[in-house]
């Protein structure tokens, strides 16, 4: 590995812990980290798992860069509301690799979000 990836790696894992940070903390819902592994499984986090039984089936709804996972039993509940709020995540994630998002360190960025 070199020092290069080293550092796009400590980048990567920064801009994570930022976007997590503000989908908590900001938009107040539950996010979590997990990976796939080599056979295509996802492990959902156990706080994630709450109100989801063994052997349920759960829907996923691919949007672009996006996946929305549904207990299959509601999904006519809020399936519009899932596909808007994918389409407008898609939106802000092109926006967002376009550059028109402005960067801050994030001390920065909290002090004036507190203004609001």
């Amino acid at each position: 590995m070199h020092i290069k990836d080293i550092n796009v790696s400590k980048l990567i894992n920064y801009e994570i812990e930022r976007f997590i940070y503000v989908v908590r903390h900001i938009l107040l819902m539950e996010i979590a980290l997990t990976k796939m592994s080599s056979k295509g499984q996802v492990v959902i986090p156990i706080d994630m798992r709450k109100g989801i039984k063994e052997g349920e089936k759960l829907i996923i709804i691919k949007s672009g860069h996006q996946l929305i996972v549904k207990k299959a039993s509601e999904l006519n509940e809020k399936l519009k509301e899932d596909l808007e709020f994918a389409r407008r995540t898609e939106e802000a994630w092109k926006r967002y690799e376009r550059g028109e998002f402005i960067s801050k360190p994030i001390k920065v960025f909290l002090k004036e979000l507190k203004k609001w």
